[in-house]
């Protein structure tokens, strides 16, 4: 079987065309295809390749060279993003590689999105504090040749990429199973009596119910710490801000302290952030969560 030729530009890389390697290598692992992958600014090799990216000066997405560098980059999203060399692969085989449209778009905006926006030069966080976040596109950074190491951004490449292929990998399973999850905590909370407590029957992540008015804590068990745990609904999930916290007089309280003040039996810990408790049993985590309602 020939080998497919995956071909990108040699010298620095970037994120953009780390991720864009990755989706490749998964996509032609699902095939079972074979592959090999060639970094060169070459045209002679360049045109032989079955997949181009990040280089070549070309976006056909038809002819699979998907190269944004070119007098008028390749385009923007609905949002103003214009695309790089990872969101023009995922627009073409996302749907592909996750099995459905819904994941696909989850995983672009939580991670292709970000990395085109940040490969444009489009900031998409405010530095308030004098501190940037350390962003992924940060990590691969670090894994780049500095000035005292000399030429060795190829071996560093295969590394990144190996990296990247296991978070984007995660990420699509991530995205499917959060689809699964959101499916069954809406049946949840369509058949909780009341709709402010909602008590489910799994560790689902929950930020669905975040898109309904009246849920203000989410009850689960915790396997890890065998206890019932209870969590506020935030008001965005984006920021730290919950609907309702639990009462300050909580704070921080542990077992017998927390189980005077709050004269529910099993209760074992509330955080000092207010937004967490924790109680032995499913009784006395709604019993926690009644009072907070009430409060």
């Amino acid at each position: 079987m020939q080998k497919k030729k995956l071909i990108t530009h040699n010298g620095s890389f970037h994120t953009d065309d780390v991720f864009a390697c990755a989706a490749f290598m998964l996509l032609l692992d699902r095939k079972g295809d074979q592959y090999e992958v060639v970094r060169t600014r070459e045209e002679k090799l360049i045109e032989e390749g079955d997949y181009v990216f990040d280089v070549g000066g070309i976006y056909d997405e038809a002819k699979n060279r998907f190269d944004h560098h070119q007098r008028g980059g390749a385009g923007k999203r609905a949002n103003g993003i214009e695309y790089a060399s990872f969101g023009l692969v995922w627009k073409k085989f996302g749907k592909e590689l996750c099995e459905s449209n819904k994941a696909a778009d989850i995983v672009e905006k939580k991670l292709v999105s970000p990395v085109d926006a940040h490969d444009n030069g489009l900031d998409l966080v405010e530095n308030k504090h004098e501190v940037s976040p350390y962003l992924i596109q940060h990590a691969f950074l670090a894994t780049e040749a500095t000035w005292r190491e000399g030429l060795i951004n190829d071996e560093m490449f295969q590394k990144s990429v190996s990296i990247a292929k296991e978070i984007l990998s995660r990420e699509i399973i991530q995205a499917k199973d959060l689809l699964l999850a959101e499916e069954a905590v809406v049946e949840n909370y369509k058949s909780s009596p009341d709709k402010r407590v909602i008590v489910l029957d799994r560790n689902y992540p929950y930020d669905i119910l975040g898109t309904f008015p009246e849920p203000l804590f989410v009850i689960y068990f915790k396997e890890s710490s065998n206890n019932w745990h209870i969590k506020a609904v935030r008001e965005n999930p984006k920021i730290f801000k919950n609907r309702k916290n639990f009462p300050s007089a909580w704070a921080g309280l542990r077992d017998e302290e927390l189980q005077e003040t709050t004269k529910v039996a099993d209760a074992v810990f509330c955080h000092r952030g207010l937004f967490l408790a924790v109680a032995k049993s499913k009784e006395g985590a709604v019993k926690l969560a009644q009072i907070t309602v009430e409060f």
